[in-house]
């Protein structure tokens, strides 16, 4: 399934994007408790995609790509560096990036994103599988310059977690294997990142499996797993767009802060 969240006529649903991507099978429910198909379909063009999650946490994973880590003049890390967005930083597909007024050097980050099904705890790698609802694209948007700073006193929050910062979308995709899926993402239409998941240092089931070691995941977390070399600057006028195998395309204007 491509599992959409949206908007028509002022009231939000779930629906299944069908092939094609024109129509939308509306249907009652939520994934995590079950859907139930309505027989209604709506078309693409009569409504508006919103985020796939709602108010969402956001667990996000550092240095995961060792191409990546190589760009940053890092080292591979021992243990896995983890940080988390807030919920008020998500975006959906078409929605607008706000560069802040004091912004400096804003970066895009393309990522696979896992989104958790069920509550998860002391989750063994190899049983993953069975708490994951599906994945959907990611822009882990960071303020370089702030980041720089918190970091340096071994915090990460605000170059992280600004409003807008979490684009994810346009859809959950269930049924994929996360081991082998082209990624790929592109600045005003030109490729700036190119990758493989297989390229992950930790991988979906090992990312998974870590968190819940330590902390009770919920059902609609999504797991930020990292994000391959090629990072760059954003400027208002640009747009973004991070393509996935099997997810398809999200896309999003960046616009300036209007003080």
């Amino acid at each position: 399934m491509r599992i959409v969240r949206y908007a028509v006529g002022g009231v939000r649903h779930y629906g299944e994007l069908e092939k094609g991507d024109v129509g939308i099978a509306r249907y009652e429910g939520d994934p995590y408790t079950g859907l139930v198909p309505t027989g209604h379909v709506d078309q693409v063009g009569d409504v508006r995609l919103l985020p796939p999650l709602d108010r969402p946490r956001i667990f996000g994973f550092a240095y995961n790509y060792a191409a990546h880590v190589d760009e940053t003049d890092q080292e591979i890390p021992d243990v896995p560096v983890c940080f988390m967005k807030p919920s008020t930083a998500v975006i959906g597909p078409g929605d607008v990036i706000v560069y802040p007024a004091d912004g400096e050097l804003i970066h895009f980050e393309g990522e696979l994103v896992v989104v958790i099904g069920k509550e998860a705890r002391h989750v063994k790698p190899s049983e993953a599988a069975e708490y994951i609802l599906g994945y959907t694209c990611g822009n882990d948007i960071s303020d370089r310059i702030v980041q720089r700073r918190e970091s340096a006193y071994g915090t990460l929050l605000i170059g992280k977690g600004q409003d807008t910062f979490a684009p994810l979308g346009p859809v959950i995709a269930t049924g994929l294997d996360p081991a082998m899926l082209s990624l790929t993402t592109r600045v005003n239409g030109a490729v700036v990142q190119s990758a493989s998941t297989s390229d992950l240092l930790l991988t979906v089931p090992d990312l998974v499996s870590y968190l819940s070691r330590h902390l009770t995941l919920l059902p609609g977390d999504a797991i930020m797993t990292g994000t391959p070399s090629g990072v760059g600057p954003i400027r208002p006028g640009d747009e973004v767009e991070v393509e996935i195998e099997g997810i398809g395309v999200l896309r999003n204007p960046v616009v300036a802060e209007s003080r």
